[in-house]
Protein backbone atom coordinates (compact mmCIF):
# COMPACT_ATOMS: atom_id res chain seq x y z
CA UNK A 1 0.00 0.00 0.00
CA UNK A 2 1.16 3.56 -0.97
CA UNK A 3 1.55 6.29 1.87
CA UNK A 4 -1.27 7.80 0.67
CA UNK A 5 -3.57 4.75 0.97
CA UNK A 6 -6.44 5.63 3.32
CA UNK A 7 -6.57 2.51 4.78
CA UNK A 8 -3.23 0.53 6.62
CA UNK A 9 -2.18 -3.12 6.30
CA UNK A 10 -2.45 -4.76 9.75
CA UNK A 11 0.69 -6.06 10.87
CA UNK A 12 0.52 -9.65 10.67
CA UNK A 13 1.59 -11.38 14.08
CA UNK A 14 4.62 -13.09 14.74
CA UNK A 15 4.84 -16.77 15.08
CA UNK A 16 7.48 -18.81 14.86
CA UNK A 17 5.43 -21.75 13.63
CA UNK A 18 3.49 -19.87 11.11
CA UNK A 19 0.26 -21.47 9.31
CA UNK A 20 -2.58 -20.83 7.59
CA UNK A 21 -5.18 -21.35 10.73
CA UNK A 22 -2.52 -20.88 13.70
CA UNK A 23 -5.17 -17.79 14.97
CA UNK A 24 -7.80 -20.44 15.79
CA UNK A 25 -6.46 -23.66 16.48
CA UNK A 26 -3.29 -23.71 19.04
CA UNK A 27 -2.78 -27.15 20.47
CA UNK A 28 -0.72 -28.07 22.97
CA UNK A 29 2.08 -30.24 22.75
CA UNK A 30 1.38 -33.67 24.10
CA UNK A 31 4.23 -35.87 25.54
CA UNK A 32 2.70 -39.30 24.65
CA UNK A 33 2.10 -40.51 20.81
CA UNK A 34 -1.96 -39.37 20.21
CA UNK A 35 -2.07 -41.59 17.45
CA UNK A 36 -2.83 -38.66 15.17
CA UNK A 37 -0.43 -38.48 11.89
CA UNK A 38 -1.67 -35.10 11.56
CA UNK A 39 -2.48 -32.92 13.78
CA UNK A 40 -5.90 -31.54 11.97
CA UNK A 41 -7.28 -34.99 13.03
CA UNK A 42 -7.60 -34.11 16.74
CA UNK A 43 -9.70 -30.92 15.98
CA UNK A 44 -13.35 -32.29 16.28
CA UNK A 45 -15.42 -31.41 13.08
CA UNK A 46 -17.91 -29.69 15.27
CA UNK A 47 -17.00 -27.02 18.03
CA UNK A 48 -19.19 -25.91 20.51
CA UNK A 49 -19.27 -22.24 21.18
CA UNK A 50 -20.91 -20.44 24.47
CA UNK A 51 -21.58 -16.79 23.72
CA UNK A 52 -22.32 -14.83 26.26
CA UNK A 53 -24.54 -17.26 27.51
CA UNK A 54 -25.56 -18.28 23.86
CA UNK A 55 -24.86 -21.91 22.71
CA UNK A 56 -24.06 -21.91 19.27
CA UNK A 57 -22.54 -25.11 17.30
CA UNK A 58 -19.66 -24.64 14.40
CA UNK A 59 -18.72 -27.08 11.93
CA UNK A 60 -14.42 -26.44 10.85
CA UNK A 61 -14.88 -25.68 7.93
CA UNK A 62 -17.39 -23.13 8.58
CA UNK A 63 -15.27 -21.71 11.55
CA UNK A 64 -12.03 -21.39 9.32
CA UNK A 65 -14.03 -19.58 6.73
CA UNK A 66 -15.38 -16.52 8.64
CA UNK A 67 -13.10 -13.24 7.94
CA UNK A 68 -10.29 -12.43 9.86
CA UNK A 69 -11.20 -9.58 11.71
CA UNK A 70 -13.68 -11.48 13.30
CA UNK A 71 -11.83 -14.30 14.35
CA UNK A 72 -9.39 -11.90 16.21
CA UNK A 73 -12.40 -10.44 17.91
CA UNK A 74 -13.42 -13.41 18.52
CA UNK A 75 -10.56 -15.55 19.96
CA UNK A 76 -7.90 -12.47 20.49
CA UNK A 77 -5.33 -15.30 21.98
CA UNK A 78 -6.16 -18.21 19.68
CA UNK A 79 -8.67 -20.94 20.01
CA UNK A 80 -6.92 -23.32 22.36
CA UNK A 81 -8.13 -26.60 22.51
CA UNK A 82 -8.24 -29.85 25.18
CA UNK A 83 -7.35 -27.35 27.85
CA UNK A 84 -3.71 -27.06 28.74
CA UNK A 85 -1.00 -25.10 30.50
CA UNK A 86 0.58 -23.40 27.51
CA UNK A 87 2.65 -20.61 28.20
CA UNK A 88 3.34 -21.07 31.88
CA UNK A 89 6.16 -23.83 33.86
CA UNK A 90 6.13 -24.86 37.19
CA UNK A 91 8.56 -26.61 38.98
CA UNK A 92 5.97 -28.59 41.02
CA UNK A 93 3.82 -30.92 39.23
CA UNK A 94 1.09 -30.24 41.69
CA UNK A 95 1.38 -26.71 40.73
CA UNK A 96 0.92 -27.69 36.74
CA UNK A 97 -2.17 -29.82 37.49
CA UNK A 98 -3.48 -27.35 39.38
CA UNK A 99 -2.80 -24.52 36.70
CA UNK A 100 -4.11 -26.57 34.66
CA UNK A 101 -7.52 -27.45 36.14
CA UNK A 102 -8.08 -23.79 36.91
CA UNK A 103 -7.28 -22.69 33.59
CA UNK A 104 -9.42 -25.29 32.11
CA UNK A 105 -12.49 -24.63 33.92
CA UNK A 106 -12.75 -20.61 32.89
CA UNK A 107 -12.13 -21.21 28.93
CA UNK A 108 -13.11 -24.48 28.53
CA UNK A 109 -15.37 -27.86 29.84
CA UNK A 110 -15.12 -31.73 28.84
CA UNK A 111 -12.79 -33.45 26.20
CA UNK A 112 -11.70 -32.10 22.79
CA UNK A 113 -14.63 -33.74 21.40
CA UNK A 114 -17.41 -32.56 23.90
CA UNK A 115 -15.57 -29.05 24.52
CA UNK A 116 -17.41 -26.01 25.35
CA UNK A 117 -15.49 -23.39 24.45
CA UNK A 118 -16.75 -19.53 26.27
CA UNK A 119 -16.05 -16.56 24.06
CA UNK A 120 -16.85 -13.22 24.76
CA UNK A 121 -18.27 -12.05 21.84
CA UNK A 122 -22.15 -11.25 20.85
CA UNK A 123 -23.82 -13.79 19.33
CA UNK A 124 -26.10 -12.13 17.48
CA UNK A 125 -22.84 -10.67 15.41
CA UNK A 126 -21.81 -14.32 14.35
CA UNK A 127 -25.52 -15.06 13.70
CA UNK A 128 -25.79 -11.99 11.20
CA UNK A 129 -22.25 -12.99 9.54
CA UNK A 130 -23.19 -16.67 9.09
CA UNK A 131 -26.62 -15.82 7.75
CA UNK A 132 -25.10 -13.45 4.95
CA UNK A 133 -22.74 -16.31 4.48
CA UNK A 134 -25.55 -18.76 3.59
CA UNK A 135 -26.84 -16.15 1.43
CA UNK A 136 -23.70 -15.50 -0.60
CA UNK A 137 -23.67 -19.42 -1.35
CA UNK A 138 -26.79 -19.44 -2.45
CA UNK A 139 -26.71 -16.30 -4.98
CA UNK A 140 -23.28 -17.63 -6.00
CA UNK A 141 -24.92 -21.37 -6.90
CA UNK A 142 -27.90 -19.61 -8.74
CA UNK A 143 -25.38 -17.51 -10.86
CA UNK A 144 -23.48 -20.35 -12.01
CA UNK A 145 -27.38 -22.15 -12.91
CA UNK A 146 -28.21 -19.34 -15.16
CA UNK A 147 -24.39 -18.94 -16.71
CA UNK A 148 -24.90 -23.05 -17.37
CA UNK A 149 -28.12 -22.62 -18.96
CA UNK A 150 -27.29 -19.47 -20.95
CA UNK A 151 -25.16 -21.85 -22.42
CA UNK A 152 -26.45 -24.72 -23.09
CA UNK A 153 -25.54 -26.51 -19.48
CA UNK A 154 -22.35 -27.26 -21.25
CA UNK A 155 -19.31 -27.48 -18.75
CA UNK A 156 -16.99 -27.35 -21.25
CA UNK A 157 -17.85 -23.69 -22.16
CA UNK A 158 -17.23 -22.99 -18.99
CA UNK A 159 -13.89 -24.74 -17.89
CA UNK A 160 -12.84 -22.73 -21.32
CA UNK A 161 -13.96 -19.49 -20.08
CA UNK A 162 -11.91 -20.19 -16.83
CA UNK A 163 -8.91 -21.32 -18.48
CA UNK A 164 -9.04 -18.02 -20.73
CA UNK A 165 -9.44 -16.02 -17.78
CA UNK A 166 -6.74 -17.64 -15.71
CA UNK A 167 -3.87 -17.54 -18.55
CA UNK A 168 -4.71 -13.58 -18.55
CA UNK A 169 -4.25 -13.25 -14.84
CA UNK A 170 -4.17 -15.42 -11.82
CA UNK A 171 -6.39 -13.32 -9.73
CA UNK A 172 -9.10 -13.95 -11.90
CA UNK A 173 -9.81 -17.34 -10.35
CA UNK A 174 -10.86 -16.92 -6.49
CA UNK A 175 -13.13 -14.73 -8.31
CA UNK A 176 -14.93 -16.68 -10.75
CA UNK A 177 -14.85 -20.17 -9.28
CA UNK A 178 -15.87 -18.37 -5.31
CA UNK A 179 -18.32 -15.82 -4.27
CA UNK A 180 -16.69 -12.77 -2.91
CA UNK A 181 -17.73 -10.66 0.01
CA UNK A 182 -16.54 -7.54 1.05
CA UNK A 183 -16.13 -7.54 4.88
CA UNK A 184 -16.21 -4.27 7.13
CA UNK A 185 -15.99 -3.85 10.81
CA UNK A 186 -15.97 -0.51 12.96
CA UNK A 187 -15.22 -0.38 16.40
CA UNK A 188 -16.46 3.27 17.92
CA UNK A 189 -14.77 3.93 21.19
CA UNK A 190 -16.67 7.22 22.52
CA UNK A 191 -15.73 9.41 25.39
CA UNK A 192 -18.46 11.46 27.19
CA UNK A 193 -17.69 14.92 28.39
CA UNK A 194 -20.37 17.05 29.98
CA UNK A 195 -19.72 20.49 29.25
CA UNK A 196 -20.79 22.17 32.10
CA UNK A 197 -19.10 22.46 34.56
CA UNK A 198 -19.71 22.50 38.74
CA UNK A 199 -16.63 23.59 41.53
CA UNK A 200 -16.19 21.37 43.73
CA UNK A 201 -17.90 23.14 47.12
CA UNK A 202 -21.28 22.72 44.93
CA UNK A 203 -23.61 20.49 46.09
CA UNK A 204 -25.52 17.18 44.32
CA UNK A 205 -28.60 19.22 44.37
CA UNK A 206 -26.44 22.28 42.31
CA UNK A 207 -24.62 20.08 40.71
CA UNK A 208 -27.93 18.75 38.60
CA UNK A 209 -29.55 21.77 38.69
CA UNK A 210 -26.33 23.44 36.21
CA UNK A 211 -27.24 19.62 34.35
CA UNK A 212 -23.29 17.92 36.07
CA UNK A 213 -23.68 14.12 36.96
CA UNK A 214 -23.57 14.49 40.84
CA UNK A 215 -22.29 10.23 41.05
CA UNK A 216 -20.23 7.68 39.28
CA UNK A 217 -24.00 6.16 38.47
CA UNK A 218 -25.65 9.20 36.81
CA UNK A 219 -21.94 9.31 34.71
CA UNK A 220 -22.49 5.41 34.03
CA UNK A 221 -26.15 6.35 32.69
CA UNK A 222 -24.63 9.37 30.62
CA UNK A 223 -22.53 7.15 29.18
CA UNK A 224 -24.85 4.18 28.25
CA UNK A 225 -27.37 6.83 27.22
CA UNK A 226 -24.58 8.40 24.50
CA UNK A 227 -23.74 4.88 23.49
CA UNK A 228 -27.61 4.74 22.39
CA UNK A 229 -27.42 8.18 20.64
CA UNK A 230 -24.20 6.72 18.27
CA UNK A 231 -25.80 3.37 18.18
CA UNK A 232 -29.26 5.43 16.28
CA UNK A 233 -26.82 7.10 13.85
CA UNK A 234 -25.93 3.70 11.33
CA UNK A 235 -25.43 5.32 8.32
CA UNK A 236 -22.45 3.57 7.40
CA UNK A 237 -20.46 6.79 5.20
CA UNK A 238 -21.77 9.58 7.07
CA UNK A 239 -18.43 9.65 10.12
CA UNK A 240 -15.92 9.42 7.13
CA UNK A 241 -17.91 12.07 4.43
CA UNK A 242 -18.31 14.08 7.70
CA UNK A 243 -14.46 13.85 7.86
CA UNK A 244 -13.70 14.28 4.29
CA UNK A 245 -15.68 17.54 4.40
CA UNK A 246 -13.61 19.02 7.50
CA UNK A 247 -10.34 17.89 5.77
CA UNK A 248 -10.98 17.41 2.58
CA UNK A 249 -8.72 14.42 2.38
CA UNK A 250 -9.10 13.05 -1.20
CA UNK A 251 -7.79 9.31 -0.68
CA UNK A 252 -10.52 8.81 2.14
CA UNK A 253 -12.63 9.82 -0.44
CA UNK A 254 -11.46 7.24 -2.92
CA UNK A 255 -11.76 4.57 -0.48
CA UNK A 256 -15.51 5.62 -0.43
CA UNK A 257 -15.58 5.37 -4.22
CA UNK A 258 -14.28 2.06 -4.48
CA UNK A 259 -16.49 0.57 -1.49
CA UNK A 260 -19.16 2.03 -3.88
CA UNK A 261 -18.10 0.71 -6.99
CA UNK A 262 -17.62 -2.81 -5.79
CA UNK A 263 -20.93 -3.01 -4.33
CA UNK A 264 -22.20 -0.50 -1.38
CA UNK A 265 -24.05 2.16 -1.85
CA UNK A 266 -23.76 5.13 -0.37
CA UNK A 267 -26.51 5.49 1.27
CA UNK A 268 -25.98 2.02 3.38
CA UNK A 269 -26.23 1.29 6.65
CA UNK A 270 -24.87 -0.95 9.22
CA UNK A 271 -26.08 -5.00 8.99
CA UNK A 272 -25.26 -5.74 12.50
CA UNK A 273 -24.88 -2.77 15.41
CA UNK A 274 -24.49 -2.73 18.98
CA UNK A 275 -23.54 -1.36 22.19
CA UNK A 276 -20.71 -3.50 23.86
CA UNK A 277 -21.52 -4.56 27.63
CA UNK A 278 -19.47 -2.64 30.15
CA UNK A 279 -17.45 -0.74 27.48
CA UNK A 280 -17.77 2.62 25.96
CA UNK A 281 -17.39 1.12 22.26
CA UNK A 282 -20.17 0.42 19.68
CA UNK A 283 -19.69 -2.58 17.25
CA UNK A 284 -20.69 -2.53 13.73
CA UNK A 285 -20.37 -5.16 10.48
CA UNK A 286 -21.84 -5.39 6.92
CA UNK A 287 -21.17 -7.18 4.74
CA UNK A 288 -22.07 -6.99 0.33
CA UNK A 289 -21.38 -9.17 -2.36
CA UNK A 290 -18.60 -7.67 -4.61
CA UNK A 291 -19.51 -6.98 -7.97
CA UNK A 292 -17.38 -8.31 -10.92
CA UNK A 293 -19.75 -7.86 -13.74
CA UNK A 294 -21.02 -4.81 -15.16
CA UNK A 295 -20.93 -2.22 -17.59
CA UNK A 296 -18.35 0.20 -15.21
CA UNK A 297 -15.52 -2.17 -15.27
CA UNK A 298 -16.36 -3.69 -11.54
CA UNK A 299 -13.38 -6.57 -12.30
CA UNK A 300 -10.60 -3.90 -11.82
CA UNK A 301 -12.01 -3.01 -8.59
CA UNK A 302 -12.47 -6.58 -7.22
CA UNK A 303 -8.98 -7.43 -7.99
CA UNK A 304 -7.68 -4.19 -6.07
CA UNK A 305 -10.13 -5.48 -3.15
CA UNK A 306 -8.39 -9.15 -3.55
CA UNK A 307 -5.41 -7.76 -2.01
CA UNK A 308 -7.52 -7.81 1.31
CA UNK A 309 -8.51 -11.41 1.26
CA UNK A 310 -7.19 -12.69 4.53
CA UNK A 311 -5.10 -10.07 5.09
CA UNK A 312 -7.44 -7.33 6.90
CA UNK A 313 -6.36 -3.84 6.91
CA UNK A 314 -7.76 -0.96 9.01
CA UNK A 315 -8.39 2.57 9.11
CA UNK A 316 -8.76 4.66 12.59
CA UNK A 317 -9.64 8.38 12.56
CA UNK A 318 -11.22 10.79 15.68
CA UNK A 319 -14.38 12.91 15.41
CA UNK A 320 -16.22 15.33 18.30
CA UNK A 321 -19.52 16.52 18.24
CA UNK A 322 -21.78 18.21 20.82
CA UNK A 323 -25.12 16.80 21.51
CA UNK A 324 -28.05 17.24 23.83
CA UNK A 325 -28.35 13.54 25.70
CA UNK A 326 -30.86 13.31 28.92
CA UNK A 327 -31.08 17.37 28.88
CA UNK A 328 -27.35 17.86 29.62
CA UNK A 329 -24.88 19.17 26.76
CA UNK A 330 -22.17 16.54 26.32
CA UNK A 331 -19.09 16.65 24.08
CA UNK A 332 -18.72 13.44 22.26
CA UNK A 333 -15.57 12.07 21.24
CA UNK A 334 -15.73 9.61 19.20
CA UNK A 335 -12.37 7.20 17.78
CA UNK A 336 -13.65 5.05 14.86
CA UNK A 337 -11.82 2.07 13.73
CA UNK A 338 -12.24 0.61 10.25
CA UNK A 339 -11.31 -2.96 9.67
CA UNK A 340 -12.13 -3.66 5.52
CA UNK A 341 -11.20 -7.63 4.41
CA UNK A 342 -12.25 -9.73 1.75
CA UNK A 343 -14.01 -13.26 1.96
CA UNK A 344 -14.60 -15.68 -0.62
CA UNK A 345 -17.05 -18.51 0.33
Amino acid sequence: MTSESPILQVPEPTNNNPGQDDLIYQQHEQVDDDGYDNPEDAIPQRLKLDLRGSRVDLDRDTLVNLPESLLIAMFPNGLVLGGGNEGRHHEDDEDDDEYADENHSRDSVGGIEDQVNYVDFDPQCLDYVLRFYHYAQEQHEKSNEIEGGAEGDSPEHYHQQLAAATATSSVYYPLLTKQPIIVLREELEYYCIPTTTATPSASSSDKKKEGFPSSSMDMAQLKVACGHHLKQHDQIFDALQKNISRENNVAEQHLIDMLCDAGFMRDDRWGYRELEPMRTCVVSMALVLLKTTGPNNHMATAQKLLLFWRKPARKCWWDGTTNEIQGQTVRLWARRTWTLELALV
